[in-house]
């Protein structure tokens, strides 16, 4: 006899996986990546830096122990463990007026960090400072980057409004040689790459996106010299009699339009695909909890590590220090695969208890909506119909109640998006809206070649360019190391523990070993490391995508998570340690720990490739 609920929980996920094919089928599209545009030509205006003053110097000739490309988290958290180390001449090189990277760009109305500031902020610890908020704002995080700066000297070399052009390995000297679009031409022994995936911002490919004849600008620049208001939250009082396009629907989105609708004479948002919107329960700081829980040494490391073991399935914490949306889901996976079954589970069935907690988590999203949202229609086109896990999963306490305002109007273009851009405004489904304002918040780079994003190549050994090196496939060792390319070290996301929830970990991790390896050197005397190729043979071929999340993102809604739907290849940037982020970290602590550097070869006539 057959219990008739589970027949019907049954019978509700095939309606509901059948829904979720539908939705995806909207977004396939053959030309992936390339179906956005960069910001050239016509558009490069929108690049302007709209914070700082550009100012001439003279071209620099000397020479420093490090050079950094990027001012973001990756240089800022390298370069401080490199001055812990007493590494006193680290330069960082920044294409932006000022240090903070992706939060030096993003100061649109509403920006804020999107994982728990405790985890999300580098360096608290060691800089005494305590977030005011759970989910800190773009301005708090920008004067922690400006703190990190302070109070470790990173202004003292640091070349600003400069982009790298070429970085070129001189064997000879056994140093790095880096030009710039400043006419710069100096040597460092060492060079580290944080270029990161946020900053190369990209527009819709959409037809006559140039013939408007409005007022446009990407959220990475905001112009508030048009909108009115500051990065603090200040109403956008130069709006209130203009009428305003939102196109884009993600992260940025959902902080930025509630502000848009408190200002704007009317508001439309142009949706493609909705984004899951879950609670974000953001709040004051208690100064006391902060004291107790930061009162004894290594809290952040401990913060972090836990923040991870709760996201990974196969990892059984014992507590969730973070306990918020993000933690929820795999909470849910865990109570699943923990709950008693006659005999061991197979893979199928790791997939079902996967798919059940998802279906139960997006339920409550979706019901979510229509609690909030009081006109149905509106409602039903706000609810995702994908897994969670498919795109970002935002969380926010104003996003959805925007659209009660009478000003605020929901484009929704069934997956198709704008159709196109006119002298007036934008048409979505063979209707012209008339605006004022187009805010592309159309998000940034991330699947292309990082050549490509970081703005320039590498030359290594033997004259080998690193886009000729990754032409199959980016390799390395921890994603920080690259066999022929000496005194390099990439601080990035992949190829380590890959794309957490809180990119920061993967940053402050790879920090230390760049960090441990240069103080390793310069004790011992050492002028070149490289790494063996085997060694990165050996780690490339250990990356082995995690069979659960491949079968997941294959039937996800196309986005930068699975690269708009195409297969990133075996190499990918997106690839990580085989056995999850956790273990990951155990894994590179230890290697850390030995002393050994097992994989790197070092010497001081740097002769000796590896």
């Amino acid at each position: 006899m057959t219990d008739g609920r589970a027949d019907a929980a049954v019978s509700g996920h095939d309606a509901l996986r059948q829904r979720y094919a539908r939705e995806r089928g909207k977004r396939l599209r053959p030309d992936g990546n390339d179906q956005y545009t960069r910001l050239t030509g016509a558009f490069a205006a929108m690049l302007t830096d709209p914070y700082s003053e550009r100012v001439e110097r003279e071209p620099v000739r000397d020479h420093v122990t490090v050079a950094f490309v990027g001012g973001g988290f990756a240089g800022l958290v390298t370069a401080a463990r490199l001055k812990q180390a007493g590494i006193r001449d680290v330069r960082i090189i920044e294409k932006a007026g000022g240090l903070g990277g992706t939060w030096y760009w993003n100061r649109y109305p509403g920006a804020q960090c999107d994982t728990a500031a405790m985890i999300y902020m580098p360096l608290l610890e060691e800089t005494g400072y305590m977030p005011s908020e759970l989910y800190a704002h773009a301005p708090e995080i920008l004067g922690h980057c400006e703190r990190i700066g302070r109070q470790y000297a990173l202004h003292d070399h640091a070349l600003f409004h400069t982009q790298v052009t070429g970085v070129d390995w001189d064997a000879s000297r056994c140093l790095w040689v880096v030009r710039t679009d400043r006419g710069d031409q100096f040597t460092a022994r060492y060079v580290g790459l944080g270029t990161g995936p946020l900053h190369v911002p990209k527009l819709p490919g959409i037809p006559g996106i140039g013939t408007f004849r409005g007022h446009a600008f990407h959220t990475s620049r905001w112009d508030y010299a048009y909108t009115g208001g500051d990065p603090a939250g200040a109403p956008m009082e130069r709006l209130a009699d203009k009428t305003v396009a939102v196109i884009g629907t993600g992260a940025t989105a959902v902080q930025c339009v509630p502000h848009l609708a408190a200002s704007a004479r009317a508001l439309y948002v142009f949706q493609r695909t909705p984004s899951s919107v879950d609670e974000r329960g953001n709040r004051p700081m208690n100064p006391a909890w902060f004291s107790a829980v930061t009162a004894t040494p290594g809290w952040q490391d401990r913060w972090l590590e836990n923040f991870v073991a709760n996201m990974s399935a196969g990892e059984w914490p014992a507590d969730d220090l973070v306990h918020d949306g993000w933690t929820d889901l795999a909470r849910r996976i865990r109570g699943r695969l923990s709950a008693p079954r006659s005999g061991p589970a197979d893979f199928a069935e790791l997939l079902a208890d996967f798919e059940n907690a998802d279906f139960e988590k997006m339920s409550e999203i979706r019901a979510r909506v229509d609690a909030v949202v009081a006109d149905s229609t509106t409602a039903e086109h706000l609810k995702a119909w994908y897994r969670q896990l498919c795109k970002r999963p935002c969380f926010h306490d104003e996003y959805l109640d925007a659209y009660n305002l009478p000003n605020v109007h929901l484009v929704d273009t069934d997956g198709k998006g704008v159709a196109q851009v006119t002298p007036e405004g934008v048409v979505a489904g063979g209707l012209e809206y008339p605006v004022d304002c187009i805010v592309y918040a159309s998000g940034f780079e991330v699947g292309t070649e990082p050549t490509r994003r970081a703005g320039f190549d590498m030359t290594g050994r033997d004259g080998v360019l690193l886009s000729e090196y990754w032409s199959g496939g980016m390799r390395s060792m921890h994603g920080v190391h690259v066999h022929g390319f000496p005194n390099a070290f990439f601080v990035q996301l992949g190829q380590g523990a890959n794309f957490l929830p809180n990119v920061p970990h993967n940053l402050t991790d790879a920090a230390k070993s760049v960090a441990v390896v240069v103080s390793h050197m310069t004790r011992s005397g050492y002028n070149v490391v490289d790494l063996a190729r085997e060694a990165e043979d050996a780690w490339i071929e250990q990356l082995q995508p995690n069979p659960v999340m491949t079968s997941f993102l294959a039937d996800c809604t196309p986005g930068y998570y699975n690269n708009e739907g195409r297969d990133p290849g075996p190499n990918s940037v997106f690839g990580g340690y085989s056995k999850g982020p956790a273990a990951y970290f155990r894994y590179i602590e230890a290697w850390r720990r030995t002393g050994r550097f097992d994989g790197l070869v070092f010497s001081r006539t740097g002769s000796a490739a590896g």
